[in-house]
């Protein structure tokens, strides 16, 4: 890993924790009594990490992340569990779209290095998974479904488009 890209990590996780706990929590729209759309961002904190990060670092990190929303959020284990699930599917991910040519060994998840459909196949797919678990550890039951999958739906597009956008506005190397 760059020797660079260690403090710039570090300052983006505590800027995405910020950013996630003050701002992007107090964001909730309610549809009627059967979904409501939350704006998680957090996920992006595991998600631009480099490519040939060590999986258990990566997993302790989720963890350790994961704990200190759960605190401001007061869900009992919730984000800690889901991002650890999303540090630990990640290397998979990577690893289905990887290229012809592989990746090297510098190399970082953003939108600059990887290109556009890339980076859009790659974000999407996790941040998908990552909101499903999220919300079926939440409500803790298949009864709630249609809830579930409701919750999910329009809070991917949400989370997604505001990553998405996120992602042009901070444009960095690493």
């Amino acid at each position: 890993m760059n020797s660079r890209a260690i403090p710039t990590n570090v300052i983006r996780i505590i800027l995405i924790f910020i950013a996630q706990v003050l701002i992007f929590k107090q964001i909730t729209f309610s549809l009627g009594g059967f979904a409501s759309i939350h704006c998680l961002i957090y996920p992006m904190a595991i998600l631009l990490m480099p490519i040939k990060a060590n999986r258990s670092l990566l997993m302790v990190i989720s963890l350790l992340f994961g704990l200190a929303l759960d605190m401001f959020y007061d869900s009992p284990g919730v984000h800690a569990a889901t991002l650890v699930l999303t540090a630990y599917i990640r290397p998979l991910v990577i690893a289905f779209l990887e290229p012809f040519d592989g990746y090297n060994i510098d190399d970082v998840p953003t939108l600059r290095q990887m290109g556009p459909a890339w980076f859009v196949s790659y974000v999407s797919i996790i941040l998908l998974l990552h909101i499903f678990v999220y919300f079926s550890i939440e409500a803790f039951s298949f009864v709630y479904f249609f809830e579930i999958f409701l919750n999910t739906i329009f809070s991917f597009i949400f989370s997604f488009l505001t990553v998405l956008i996120l992602v042009f506005i901070f444009r960095t190397k690493y």
